[in-house]
């Protein structure tokens, strides 16, 4: 409140020294006492006739026209009251303007015997001229500095100061108290266990020293987004009970050359002052990409960031208690002296959650929101794959918004569904009419689903619907039976031979000239999948052989100009026929599948028409009258050659 008022005084002094600056530099005249304006609204009032200039005025002077004067503004401006043969002899109130010089007027008027007065002008105090001239203009300056130098408190905390720009701008907390617990973070056990250690340091050291033990200079957190890195910190800041610095990578550099290396530098020593303390560096590939690497060199303000980076967390000079935790998702692209031992002792690398993970994180978000007892997080987890742990959060949360919105007291079954529905897919859109197009599209995803059904190395189907969401105008999906990150041949031929069951089942259904551009997007990732295959899987005749990277192309985030294909020709015509020859088979099996169960799909077809949308578990219900299901919990081997 007490800063309010003040800043409200300064905001008003500001403002009243411009105005009298203002006036004092263009000459605007104003009155200067209560007399000064009764003289100028006497003034005003008396003229009402006329102007007269001085030549005219002195002309009526001579000719005894002129019965009384009156002065004013030192002499500079005259009231004349006169008659003259010309108008009647009626009496007129004139205003006359003096030019400068003309001293002899008072004396002439006396010569004529005419009656004047002049009215002097009110005299400044000799206070009021000191502070009108010099205090003012001083309170502007002064108010001025100020505001530069206290900018961030004016601004909610985010502004800096011209004046400060080498400053660090990191968020400073002596005892943070962010919420988060190690207890609030769930399917991350293994990096939680190595934070549980540090802060164990920092609490009780001794039990480290006396074994010669030295407290890890940084951890460097590695993951997808939305893992819990970000999470992880808050929680290590509120149970170690030491200060605590964040910054986020990006504010290191800005557009004047050597502010980020002074941030750094002001950074850690505040840090050495608070030692014992942790600095936590939120993406920290804004200001630790690999230096020299991109087109046209490197960026020179960001590499002398890095560089005093670099010296501050290992170089002559030991900051001896500060532990700096930094975050990032593309581990890939860092300076290689950054990573060493002794700067980054500790690489933790925060994956996805597997099925178990992915429980106990929905179990730790679910703690405030009433769940109906038809609700199963162990259902909701085995249908997540690949959720990370702000994708589960923010489905609870949808969850709860919708149970708002439908005026429940608690989330059911339906909400959390439709939740995870709307995060996989898109919100859903208006269902089409009952034309060609909707029965095309219906065709197309039975075709999908028929071909991942009866196929053995491929994952159930959970769901078929011709609801529109995001840009698909229907939508089946699959659920594996396990977090998958191996996949075998078997597994990805019969990955393709599904996503081409689609556009099989248009071809077989409606003819060849029927085919539509709804398998567009299929055909992108059945291609890539294929390349993959073929040139980093090593699963074709070429031979087990890596012939490209698994990002290639990122010259601009990090990687060299020398990137490129180090294979011959030939052989990148042996991969293109090895890609041919996989998309021809997968394309074939396909259509074969479409035309042995195309009983059962023209009836599949009929019954999602009516109902929009359909089980899986009903799906394979119909699916098995009609045809032997495979048993997929059985090892299986591709007969691919």
């Amino acid at each position: 409140m007490g800063q309010q008022i003040l800043r409200a005084l300064l905001i008003g002094l500001i403002l009243i020294s411009v105005i009298d600056l203002s006036f004092k530099t263009f000459g605007i005249q104003t009155p200067e006492s209560p007399e000064a304006i009764r003289n100028q609204a006497q003034l005003n009032q008396n003229v009402v006739s006329s102007r007269m200039t001085y030549g005219r005025f002195l002309e009526y002077l001579e000719m005894g026209w002129v019965k009384q004067v009156d002065l004013y503004d030192n002499s500079r401006n005259a009231i004349v009251q006169a008659s003259s043969p010309e108008l009647g002899n009626r009496p007129q109130t004139i205003r006359v303007e003096i030019p400068v010089g003309a001293s002899q007027l008072i004396q002439k008027l006396k010569e004529y015997n005419i009656d004047f007065d002049a009215h002097p002008a009110e005299q400044k105090n000799l206070f009021v001229t000191i502070a009108s001239n010099l205090l003012l203009p001083l309170i502007f300056i002064a108010g001025l500095v100020y505001f530069f130098q206290n900018s961030e408190n004016f601004g909610g905390g985010s502004g800096q100061s011209p004046l400060s720009l080498g400053k660090s701008t990191a968020r400073f907390e002596r005892r943070p108290d962010t919420g988060i617990n190690f207890s609030d973070i769930a399917g991350i056990d293994e990096a939680k266990a190595e934070f549980e250690e540090i802060v164990s340091f920092l609490k009780e050291p001794e039990k480290y020293t006396v074994v010669g033990a030295k407290i890890p200079k940084g951890i460097l957190l590695v993951g997808p987004p939305g893992t819990g890195k970000t999470l992880l910190a808050k929680a290590i800041a509120n149970e170690a009970d030491v200060p605590f610095f964040s910054v986020a990578g990006s504010e290191f550099v800005e557009m004047f050359i050597g502010i980020g290396a002074a941030r750094v530098r002001d950074l850690f020593k505040k840090a050495s002052e608070n030692a014992p303390c942790i600095v936590f560096i939120d993406e920290i590939d804004a200001v630790g990409r690999e230096r020299g690497a991109g087109v046209g060199g490197g960026n020179d303000e960001r590499e002398q960031t890095l560089n005093q980076l670099l010296t501050e967390m290992d170089g002559f000079k030991e900051n001896k208690g500060v532990i700096v935790v930094g975050a990032t998702n593309r581990v890939d692209i860092l300076d290689s002296a950054l990573l060493r031992p002794g700067r980054f002792d500790r690489q933790i690398t925060i994956n996805l959650p597997d099925r178990l993970g992915r429980v106990g994180i929905l179990k730790v978000h679910a703690r405030n929101k009433p769940l109906s007892n038809d609700v199963s997080l162990v259902k909701l987890a085995n249908r997540t794959p690949g959720f990370s742990g702000a994708d589960l959060a923010n489905l609870l949360n949808e969850a709860a918004i919708l149970a708002t919105r439908y005026k429940k007291s608690s989330i059911t079954k339906n909400e959390v569904n439709e939740a995870a529905d709307r995060i996989i897919g898109g919100i859903a859109g208006t269902v089409m009419e009952d034309t060609k197009n909707k029965r095309l599209i219906a065709y197309h995803e039975v075709g999908h689903a028929i071909t991942g059904t009866v196929l053995k190395s491929h994952d159930e189907v959970e769901k078929i619907t011709l609801t529109p969401r995001g840009g698909a105008k229907g939508l089946t999906w699959f659920i594996p039976e396990e977090d998958q990150t191996l996949f075998s041949r078997a597994e990805l031929l019969a990955r393709i031979i599904t996503s081409l069951g689609g556009r099989a089942a248009e071809q077989v259904v409606f003819g060849n000239p029927e085919v539509t551009t709804g398998a567009s997007n299929d055909l992108q990732q059945v291609t890539n999948l294929a390349r993959q295959m073929v040139t980093r899987f090593g699963m074709s005749s070429i031979g087990p052989i890596a012939l490209e990277d698994e990002n290639p192309n990122q010259v601009f985030l990090g990687a060299g100009l020398a990137q490129g294909t180090e294979y011959a020709e030939n052989i990148a015509n042996r991969i293109d026929e090895q890609v041919f020859k996989i998309l021809n088979y997968c394309e074939q099996k396909a259509v074969e599948i479409i035309r042995e169960n195309r009983v059962v799909i023209d009836l599949v077809v009929e019954k999602l028409l009516d109902a929009e949308t359909m089980d899986g578990s009903e799906f394979r219900k119909i699916v098995s009258n009609y045809t032997l299901l495979p048993n997929k919990n059985l090892p299986y081997i591709s007969k691919f050659n």
